[in-house]
């Protein structure tokens, strides 16, 4: 076993100490990147860059993304591939059920890239590959991060048809700055995704990076709109930018204002508030779900 201590997202500038990571190179690490690789799988993990990824691959889980690894949109704090994207693979049901069973992952989580190329915004595939996982994988509870399909409600209800255990959809960032940080989102349309996903029955969930020049007002002000729409997780991180490409980091945020935001939005009313500098929607989601 290999312990490591870096910079959290080797990038840029050097980051505070509370950014510091350690990696734990285990056997597992090795067994989930000999898996994800035969397979042919994408991982935000890895197009994310995502600080967490050998914690997380270490202890044998991972996010996967769907609908392959190029985006139609270019969001300016996301690190995956712009472009027009290739069509789906229809094996991906099949190859990510069966990753699943190999990993022996008592709770998954599953995201996309964006494909507006598609009429249904890949929203049939999306079903195809929780039905799939759960039809081989019976005992494993799969928490998906969806797109928002254009706020579609129908599109949102066929993926809803498979029965994921936890549907998030994030807001990213606070109301103010969205024009400047999401491509094509909008965010009203993001809460209407969210308060259908709640009004449906399913546990919703969202999430927001700091760092990007928000106030923590607006930080509150966000978590008050999630909470009226329905959400009962939400998940704040920091932002880190992946390439100078992408937009600057304005504040590397303390812990204390993380664990400030947390209260804020127990507070409110939340279920579940994960806050923490190196926080991403799916760290530590089986945990949390089971709080």
């Amino acid at each position: 076993m290999l312990l490591i201590e870096i910079d959290a997202v080797m990038t840029l500038e050097r980051k505070p100490s509370w950014l510091k990571i350690k990696l734990n190179l285990g056997e597992s690490f090795a067994d989930v990147t000999k898996i994800v690789r035969e397979h042919k799988l994408e991982t935000i993990c890895t197009s994310g860059k995502c600080p967490n990824l050998h914690e997380c691959w270490s202890a044998g889980t991972a996010t996967f993304m769907i609908c392959g690894d190029v985006c139609t949109r270019s969001c300016k704090f996301c690190a995956t591939k712009t472009g027009r994207p290739l069509p789906l693979d229809p094996q991906e049901p099949a190859n990510l059920a069966e990753s699943v069973k190999l990993m022996k992952l008592r709770y998954v989580v599953i995201t996309s890239v964006d494909r507006d190329d598609l009429p249904d915004g890949g929203a049939a595939h999306w079903a195809a590959c929780i039905s799939e996982i759960k039809r081989v994988n019976p005992a494993t509870r799969v928490e998906v991060l969806i797109p928002d399909f254009g706020a579609d409600t129908d599109l949102i209800d066929v993926v809803l048809t498979a029965k994921p255990d936890v549907v998030a959809h994030n807001l990213e960032t606070i109301k103010r700055i969205t024009p400047q940080v999401r491509s094509r989102a909008i965010y009203s349309f993001s809460l209407d995704v969210l308060r259908h996903i709640s009004a449906r029955g399913f546990a919703a969930k969202t999430g927001v990076m700091v760092g990007l020049g928000e106030t923590f007002e607006e930080v509150v002000e966000v978590m008050q709109d999630a909470y009226a729409a329905g959400c009962v997780i939400f998940t704040i991180g920091q932002y880190l930018q992946p390439t100078l490409t992408h937009l600057p980091v304005v504040e590397y945020v303390h812990p204390d204002v993380f664990k400030k935001y947390k209260e804020a939005g127990e507070q409110i009313g939340l279920k579940q508030v994960v806050s923490g500098p190196l926080v991403r929607s799916s760290y530590h989601a089986a945990e949390f779900f089971q709080e």
